[in-house]
């Protein structure tokens, strides 16, 4: 792996033989800390939010996962 800083981006290089899937994970995770670098948002108000999210997700789709008889 080669890394290079210019003035305006970083360039990361790669062999070929990286797995895509591990590739697409560290690109995620490259873009969600691009996305919320200059967020002033504190983790506990994330939290709070990816909690309600979830709960209203588990409301709407809990009938889904019911066992079946």
């Amino acid at each position: 792996m080669i890394v290079e800083r210019t003035e305006n981006e970083v360039i990361i290089r790669l062999p070929a033989t990286v797995e895509t899937e591990d590739l697409q994970e560290f690109l995620n995770y490259a873009r969600y800390q691009e996305l919320t670098s200059g967020s002033k948002v504190s983790q506990t108000e994330v939290d709070k939010f990816a909690d309600e999210v979830n709960k209203k997700w588990w409301a709407a789709n809990k009938s889904k996962f019911k066992k079946l008889k």
